[in-house]
């Protein structure tokens, strides 16, 4: 079992039927990141140029044949990071300057016809508005959600390439913070349904003697 086929809907997470108020029982506090403010940019870079490191296997012969890249991770690293206040309409907005990086593994192919993989980063710079709430002691943080996948490139020299990179960066403002919210009790937790795999079903589905049959 599992939250998707539980036979306790009303104690597990998912869409909401009937009076939305019904078996409300507390207002809970829960430690959370609460965002603030959060914007996307997609974009693809043209001939980007990453260098591999930590190849494996170690030993390689070239030229090498580029297969896929693609990120290792959805947090991004943020560096340089510069907020600015801006003056007018709203007071809450600012500018963000900030330096992304974001993990890749490339993925290869050796004049042996051997694959090979190795990691690289993908460096991409944003200047956005964003919308800050009042100062607090609790800092308001920039996080970065970053995927990047490179569908075609071409090796240049050593462990270089040179890729078309698609890269979605999501900047979100946000801090954890303990939030009061409606709540509906603990969540009940249903028990693993362990998987096996039916090799059988179609034999012992099939009737035990054969069946009668008219000339």
């Amino acid at each position: 079992m599992s939250f998707c086929n539980t036979l306790k809907p009303d104690r597990t997470p998912g869409p909401i039927s009937g009076n939305p108020l019904h078996n409300l029982c507390e207002r809970a506090c829960i430690q959370v990141r609460k965002v603030f403010d959060a914007c996307i940019n997609q974009t693809s870079l043209e001939d980007y140029g990453v260098t591999i490191t930590n190849p494996t296997p170690a030993n390689y012969t070239t030229p090498l044949t580029f297969v896929s890249a693609a990120s290792t991770s959805s947090a991004g690293t943020i560096s340089n990071l510069i907020v600015t206040p801006l003056s007018g309409d709203n007071p809450h907005n600012s500018r963000v300057q900030a330096t992304i990086t974001i993990p890749v593994e490339v993925i290869y192919v050796d004049a042996n016809n051997v694959e090979g993989k190795g990691t690289a980063e993908i460096v991409v710079n944003e200047d956005v508005i964003m919308c800050f709430p009042d100062n607090s002691v609790i800092p308001v943080e920039i996080a970065a959600t970053v995927n990047a996948v490179s569908p075609q490139g071409a090796w240049t020299e050593g462990l270089g390439f040179s890729i078309t990179c698609c890269v979605t960066v999501v900047l979100k403002a946000e801090a954890e913070v303990e939030l009061l919210v409606p709540s509906y009790g603990y969540c009940y937790i249903p028990p693993c349904q362990a998987y096996t795999q039916e090799v059988c079903t179609g034999v012992f589905d099939l009737p035990l003697f054969p069946t009668t049959f008219t000339r």
